[in-house]
């Protein structure tokens, strides 16, 4: 997508009133996942794929006596599931986990997570609230946030002003500038075959639900009034063709487009400017920062984030020590030298903190080199985007297949084959069939 990729999508997860008991079977399992000898510290193996936490885990390591991090790099956050998946039916899954917010509910159905609010509950007041959502399901703690996803548009300077646009406010504004700037050989923004984020993030942000919770069952609606919204801003975009079509898999090709000025803006968060940064070699300081879009007459609210950013270190029910663990993971997400080299993009992600108060690290998070003169009229955009944040979305339990199956379906919207509200009828009805298949109650 535009402003992001399936494989690193944060998003805020709530579960509000029924247990999961029941809708899918939970996988039991007392295995060690860590060790400690009579007189030496507890070892508490951590499984991470993110860049700069080997040397966070090095610093706790050198901070701590009686407790030790036991570093496994896996390559992504697939892979992740893939191997926790195997770990967990083994009974040797790791202590600590790091992970995305789409994934927790599953887990949590699964039974491979401990509940470490007991633990750890007690820190909600340093993060902000999406973030802790994220680590939330039915107001239990499953694991410590690590990082936000303040999302906003950034876009050419030069061609807007070329072209005598202002940077767009609504989603109107957004379309009738790509009818502009199509006239004059550019796209406004890019969708790829491959990625239906942007359709997810933007259904959330006009308030859509495509799972809940009714009574004691899952509800699906892929056809709410939000997602009908979200749909009709896309439809129109594609129909006048003011999309750039190009794919992630060229990841370069993409880069390359933005940096050549054949597409002028992207809905990002943060950490997408490190690869703006080392892909670009024309375009630096031909960048700004604006407000993610609304829609027409309502107030700013932007989706609970994307990517990488917004991962929470996960705490499993395997663990023999989980106060430990999730005492660790606090403290990876809090000590301040730990939290600079993950938001830093030359020693970390260039990710954003979970934290409350995030405006210190800022600086470190977005590039003056792209931005050059825009850099510090930048921050307050950032900033400003942490309150408006959506933190009532939920995840279902088949998350997983179900973004599979839409995969598939959004490649044929983006060329064309078949409407936005073609593909939200689809599914409508497979998502029912599929959590049916699965033995969970579901109303739909």
């Amino acid at each position: 997508m535009n402003s992001t990729s399936p494989r690193r999508r944060f998003l805020s997860a709530t579960v509000a009133g029924l247990a999961l008991t029941g809708l899918l079977s939970a996988c039991g399992g007392s295995g060690s996942g860590d060790s400690a000898s009579a007189d030496g510290p507890v070892t508490l193996p951590f499984w991470g794929w993110a860049n700069g936490q080997d040397a966070v885990v090095e610093a706790f390591n050198a901070a701590h006596k009686d407790v030790k991090l036991k570093y496994t790099k896996v390559t992504d956050q697939l892979t992740m599931q893939k191997q926790l998946t195997n770990a967990v039916k083994a009974g040797n899954a790791p202590c600590l986990v790091q992970n995305t917010a789409e994934y927790v509910t599953s887990w949590v159905s699964q039974g491979a997570l401990a509940d470490i609010t007991p633990y750890v509950g007690t820190a909600r007041d340093k993060f902000n609230s999406g973030s802790w959502a994220a680590a939330q399901v039915q107001g239990k703690l499953y694991g410590v946030p690590t990082s936000s996803a303040p999302n906003f548009t950034i876009y050419r300077t030069d061609l807007f002003t070329k072209y005598g646009i202002e940077p767009p406010t609504t989603w109107d504004e957004f379309i009738a500038a790509g009818k502009v700037l199509k006239k004059h050989g550019v796209k406004i923004t890019n969708y790829a075959g491959e990625d239906p984020s942007t359709l997810e993030v933007l259904a959330m942000q006009a308030g859509a639900h495509w799972y809940g919770i009714e009574g004691n069952s899952w509800k699906v609606d892929f056809q709410d009034p939000g997602t009908l919204k979200a749909a009709k801003v896309i439809q129109e975009i594609i129909d006048n063709d003011l999309d750039s079509k190009l794919s992630f898999a060229d990841y370069a090709a993409v880069q390359r487009n933005y940096d050549n000025g054949g597409t002028a803006t992207r809905q990002i968060s943060t950490w997408q400017m490190a690869g703006m940064v080392q892909n670009f070699t024309k375009s630096f300081g031909k960048w700004a920062l604006a407000p993610w879009p609304t829609y027409t007459g309502e107030a700013a609210k932007t989706p609970a984030g994307t990517n990488l950013t917004g991962s929470v270190t996960l705490v499993t029910k395997q663990c023999t020590h989980q106060k430990q663990a999730a005492e660790a993971a606090l403290w990876m997400s809090t000590d301040a030298g730990a939290v600079k080299t993950m938001a830093s993009p030359t020693t970390g992600n260039g990710v954003m903190p979970a934290l409350k108060d995030s405006a210190a690290y800022v600086d470190e998070a977005i590039s003056a080199k792209l931005l050059g003169a825009n850099y510090e009229p930048a921050k307050k955009i950032v900033t400003d985007s942490l309150n408006t944040v959506t933190t009532d979305w939920t995840f279902g339990p088949d998350w997983t297949a179900m973004f599979t199956e839409l995969q598939s379906g959004w490649a044929k919207v983006v060329s064309k084959q078949q409407k936005v509200t073609d593909l939200l009828a689809h599914m409508q009805q497979w998502t029912v069939a599929d959590l049916k298949s699965r033995g969970i109650s579901v109303k739909g």
